[in-house]
């Protein structure tokens, strides 16, 4: 497809170059210019774009290389917030293993006070003819993280306040991006795919909420941040199960949450986490309605090992059962550094699958 979802499609974040690594630490410790630093970063950039209409994409992120994080700088933007906090002893474990979810930290009101991501965009149109995405995480994240006592415990006595202040904040990045022409956003709303998890929902219980009042209320956030932008702007959204250094954060499939999910939210485009058996099967695919696509996470960024092609078109042909093949695409299952670490893979291997996802698209779809 000329326009998303584009059969071929990709989650975002790539990994950053070593050097660029090195640079940026460098340049948060006072050792190099902040000028050098954005120098670095738009030639990394320009790099990865390069990459990816190399492996023949028509979707072109920037590869999130100006973040720490695929969440924590845009919110650093709105105000004293930390979505991803982590006690100091908490390292990146073994490879394939479940990693602690991180906390989150609401030290002040949530407050949208310019572009955080319009300068991001507009750089990256300039560097290709094909579709720009912007990704922004989802506006769920923070309360996920934390509950109604993170956000009680020391910026807000109201929690409704805290949820009019974030769905302010979002339309109002949302409308500029729109405005500055930008016409695909991915957001990151990754804790819709976790609702599955008894681990998660003990957790939420834990905390005095139950999964399904959770999950309603977080669709109701995310209608009231989308509902009545610009036609202009096309968003999807991303649901994964955690991805840092190659571990994840839950483990079940989409069956709870598909009907209210794919039905109740307005929106008509989701890249779904499926490289594993800790996504479930595709079955869930047949609540999704008439006029929304799928975008399948099939290929893993968790390792460098190639994924058969055969067998991904296998396991499409399968997903096709449930969804029809003209409502489905493919992609990686997230990005390959949702944080700058990075995953546990090389450059040449994060090329490989994207272009494996650009080749078995052409083989399923022409």
């Amino acid at each position: 497809m000329a326009q998303p979802p584009f059969r071929a499609d990709q989650i975002g974040s790539l990994l950053r170059p070593p050097a660029l690594l090195d640079l940026r630490r460098r340049a948060a410790a006072g050792e190099v210019s902040q000028a050098d630093r954005v120098a670095a970063e738009d030639a990394a950039i320009k790099a990865a774009v390069e990459m990816q209409e190399r492996v023949g994409l028509n979707v072109i992120s920037d590869g999130e290389f100006r973040r720490n994080s695929y969440h924590s700088y845009f919110f650093s933007k709105l105000g004293d917030l930390k979505p991803d906090w982590r006690a100091p002893t908490d390292q990146p474990g073994q490879v394939g293993t479940r990693a602690p979810q991180p906390v989150a930290l609401i030290n002040s009101r949530v407050e949208w006070t310019g572009p955080i991501h319009v300068g991001d965009f507009q750089f990256l149109k300039s560097l290709t003819r094909h579709t720009p995405k912007i990704t922004i995480p989802g506006p769920c994240a923070l309360h996920f993280r934390g509950g109604d006592r993170a956000v009680l415990k020391s910026a807000y006595t109201n929690v409704a306040d805290f949820w009019d202040d974030t769905v302010k904040a979002f339309r109002a990045e949302l409308t500029a991006l729109a405005d500055a022409g930008c016409t695909l956003v991915q957001m990151d709303e990754t804790s819709l795919a976790k609702f599955g998890d008894p681990q998660v929902q003990t957790e939420l219980k834990e905390r005095g909420e139950t999964w399904e009042a959770t999950l309603d209320l977080y669709i109701d956030i995310i209608n009231r941040v989308v509902r009545g932008l610009p036609q202009s702007l096309r968003i999807g959204i991303h649901l994964c199960r955690g991805n840092r250094a190659g571990q994840h954060h839950a483990a079940g499939g989409y069956d709870l949450v598909a009907q209210k999910m794919f039905n109740a939210l307005d929106l008509d485009l989701f890249y779904l986490e499926y490289d594993s058996e800790r996504a479930g099967g595709f079955e869930p695919l047949a609540a999704v309605p008439a006029g929304k696509s799928v975008v399948l996470g099939l290929v893993s960024t968790k390792t460098g090992a190639l994924e058969d092609r055969a067998t991904l078109g296998k396991r499409i042909e399968t997903a096709s059962k449930f969804l029809p093949l003209d409502h489905l695409a493919l992609s990686p299952q997230c990005g390959f550094a949702s944080v700058d670490i990075g995953n546990p893979l090389t450059q040449d291997q994060q090329e490989a699958k994207l272009k494996l996802v650009v080749d078995v698209a052409r083989d399923v779809w022409g």
